[in-house]
């Protein structure tokens, strides 16, 4: 492995969990790269790298991730700028390109996933679908309790809920899931106060509407098409639209979880030894 000043760190996903790691081990001076799909559907978009995918460009706390080609100049030209490079590689090739010493999957896709142990020197997954010592070396802890972002090198998460942060009261009563498949289309913008009722976008020909008072914190681009099942809006009935803009207390956690991860795995000897003897 690489000095660690010199190592590479590569992320699968870019929404709002995979963009609050990628931000906290950018400060913390790791060489990060992103990739994405090409479309990539994210409602927290204020916070989003993939937004990126769509406009060239994205900032999150100060922190700006740029879309670039998939090759070793492109990406060590965005790293001069002391930017995030972010590819659209829904395969991970990049793997192949960057010869990363770590590789997190933070897509949150919640089940069996095509990442394996052996891709990288250091394979770290986040929540769900992620068990440590079968396909990846560790994993974070993503359920919103008291181990929330806690590591665990052996073994795997709790299972997912499937229920949003509690805001005001509301857990799912704020979160509007698409029915069914089709394209979104809306008028309205992250950070706009609405009421309950208020139409605030179409699924194909049906109306979505808010299902309580407050204010859009999350909420699909226009355009895009979805699967069923996909989260679509999200309100908040208690901030204000500062919110929208900054990292979320649960992923800076689980970002937090990564770094410690990083530092245990790639700072502790006889731990990397440890790990390394067993992909054998």
């Amino acid at each position: 492995m690489r000095s660690l000043p010199e190592i590479i760190v590569l992320i699968r996903g870019g929404g709002e969990m995979a963009s609050a790691v990628a931000h906290r081990l950018h400060r913390s001076h790791f060489k990060v790269c992103l990739t994405e799909v090409a479309a990539p559907i994210a409602v927290s978009r204020g916070t989003t790298f993939s937004e990126a995918i769509f406009d060239g460009t994205k900032s999150v706390e100060g922190t700006t991730a740029e879309l670039t080609l998939s090759s070793t100049a492109a990406i060590e030209e965005v790293w001069s700028r002391n930017n995030i490079p972010i590819l659209v590689d829904p395969e991970c090739e990049a793997r192949h390109l960057l010869h990363p010493d770590i590789l997190v999957d933070a897509r949150s896709i919640k089940e069996i996933t095509d990442t394996r142990i052996t891709d990288v020197p250091l394979v770290i997954g986040l929540g769900p679908g992620y068990h440590a010592g079968e396909n990846c070396d560790a994993v974070v802890e993503t359920l919103h309790d008291n181990d929330l972002g806690r590591v665990i090198l052996n073994g795997k998460t709790k299972k997912d809920t499937k229920q949003p942060v509690i805001i005001g009261g509301l857990s799912s009563g704020r979160v509007i899931w698409a029915e069914q498949e089709g394209v979104f289309s809306t008028c309205h913008q992250i950070g706009e106060y609405v009421k309950n009722g208020q139409v605030i976008g179409q699924l194909e020909t049906l109306d979505i509407k808010a299902p309580v008072d407050g204010m859009i914190r999350g909420l699909l681009r226009n355009g895009v098409r979805i699967p069923s099942g996909a989260k679509l809006i999200e309100i908040d009935p208690v901030n204000d639209c500062s919110v929208c803009y900054v990292i979320r207390d649960k992923w800076r956690a689980v970002a937090g979880g990564v770094l410690e991860a990083i530092m245990l795995l790639c700072n502790t000897p006889e731990v990397w030894i440890s790990v390394q003897a067993a992909k054998k």
